[in-house]
Formats: structure tokens, sequence, C-alpha cells
């Protein structure tokens, strides 16, 4: 089952995101080469700079979808003021499709 993690920034963040980047990225390359991941990218303030993160990842249920957003480097770095997860149904593009 897909499920969407939502996460927003802590207001002024951006150097945690920053500096965190490189540990956040090897940590997707790991979720991918698992097979965990269908697809990642940040949410863009008004001045286009990242301010949150749309990770949608494979899991058996919620408790391991949530287990996934806790081992993120940039939750363990304190970057995230929230993280939503929820379930989410791929329907249309989908490249298996």
């Amino acid at each position: 089952m897909l499920f969407a993690l939502i996460c927003k920034d802590k207001p002024g963040a951006l150097q945690i995101r920053l500096d965190t980047r490189p540990a956040h990225l090897a940590f997707l390359d790991e979720l991918n080469a698992g097979q965990k991941l269908a697809f990642a990218g940040p949410f863009l303030d008004a001045e286009g700079k990242p301010d949150g993160s749309l990770v949608v990842v494979e899991a058996a249920d919620k408790a391991e979808a949530q287990a996934i957003a806790a081992r993120d480097p940039y939750a363990g770095a304190g970057l995230f003021d929230s993280v939503e997860v929820r379930a989410w149904n791929w329907v249309v593009n989908k490249p298996s499709a």
C-alpha cells in the first residue's frame, strides 16, 4: 500500500534542510533500492525555496510508513514542524499501469 508522507518544515529551518540534504538523499536512494520509494520532492514557498517534503512510500501498513518517516535524516535533524502520514491511491499516470 502507498503512503504519502506530508512534511512541513519549521519556519526558518532552510539551513538545516541544506546541511542535511546529502544524508536525506542517501536515505531516499536506500528506500529506492529496496523498492520502498514511489517518488519524492520538496514543497516550495512563494520564493521558490523548499519548505517541506512529499515522499510517497510503499509500506505494509501505517505503522511501517511512520517508521520510515521517523528514519528520514531530515526528521532526525529536527527539520520538520509536522509530518502527516496518509494512505494514498495512485490512480492516474501510475508507471506500472
